[in-house]
């Protein structure tokens, strides 16, 4: 089977990454990592301009009423930016818990408005509960506005984590299906960093110099490059092939999510590691902007389940058929 996207696809993601080059968004991550979110906060409102927030809410709440390839396709290239805040939680998964539970706090998710997301015990804590309009905590089935309480440090300064603890609750669902949106999300991101930090990489070697060559002339070069380069394209189809089963809601759509979870996250930290490696010392600094792909990326890896979770669930699945 072949997966590839169609014009509208490419054109909506051209839009995306446009509006986020413009966007200066090295001193825009660099300023929500201090706690000013503001600059942040204007890039956010000018997605949802875009329908980025509202892509998963129903059009009669003022969304777009997009499926899940939409989705990847609108998140790859928040993660080739590395946009702070709550992504996955935003514009997949509190969507989905709202149109469950209280469709009509849908509307505001689809102008603006940020949601983050607990959901012990793969999601212990809510992403920036600080900078959010709503936060969610699933205990179950029972969903529940929260209350951000202690705040916990993550290796990627602008992932700030707030336990939460439940103030009202507005009914049930099924979580899993909010679950492989947050976690097909998150790996739409981490190809989205991968990608960037292997076009860094590569731009990189093509500067730097040794033995009065440039790096990118050695043959081990060209070969840590080229593998990451096909593991990301490796990891693409595996997410397209996810988000096109959960679009279906085809049975395998769990299985699917979580391969592509796994392939993505190992094709992006593959790329960090390399990129840290192409670039040297300068690459452990954090006033180089590579360092704000480098710690995003390690973050999201055991983001909305670990490696370990996602390979367990596809080795279930794969035993159950």
């Amino acid at each position: 089977m072949r997966f590839a996207l169609d014009e509208s696809h490419e054109d909506f993601a051209a839009s995306i990454d446009a509006l986020l080059t413009k966007s200066d968004m090295p001193a825009v991550i660099r300023a929500w990592n201090t706690g000013d979110t503001a600059p942040g906060l204007k890039v956010w409102q000018r997605l949802a301009e875009t329908g980025v927030n509202g892509l998963l809410v129903p059009e009669e709440h003022d969304g777009l009423g997009a499926d899940a390839i939409d989705l990847v396709v609108a998140v790859e290239q928040l993660g080739r930016h590395a946009v702070p805040g709550p992504v996955v939680e935003t514009v997949a998964v509190a969507p989905a818990l709202l149109a469950a539970v209280a469709p009509g706090r849908l509307a505001a998710l689809a102008s603006g408005s940020l949601a983050t997301v607990a959901a012990a015990p793969h999601v212990p804590y809510a992403v920036d509960a600080d900078a959010a309009d709503l936060v969610l905590l699933v205990q179950d089935s029972t969903v529940s506005t929260g209350v951000a309480g202690d705040v916990h440090g993550s290796v990627d300064p602008a992932r700030r984590l707030f336990a939460v603890t439940a103030a009202d609750a507005l009914g049930t669902a099924d979580f899993t299906g909010a679950f492989d949106l947050g976690a097909l999300a998150t790996a739409a991101q981490l190809l989205g960093l991968g990608r960037t930090l292997l076009d860094t990489s590569t731009e990189y070697t093509q500067q730097r110099k040794q033995f009065g060559r440039v790096i990118g002339s050695f043959q081990a070069i060209k070969h840590q490059l080229a593998e990451v380069a096909v593991a990301l394209e490796m990891a693409r189809p595996l997410l397209l092939g996810a988000a096109l089963a959960v679009r279906d809601g085809l049975p395998t759509a769990s299985r699917d999510v979580s391969a592509a979870k796994v392939a993505c996250g190992d094709a992006a930290y593959r790329a960090a590691r390399t990129a840290l490696q192409v670039h040297g010392a300068i690459g452990y600094t954090q006033e180089h902007d590579l360092s704000l792909w480098l710690t995003k990326t390690r973050a999201l890896v055991t983001a909305w389940g670990t490696p370990d979770v996602h390979r367990a669930r596809v080795v279930a699945a794969l035993e159950a058929s």
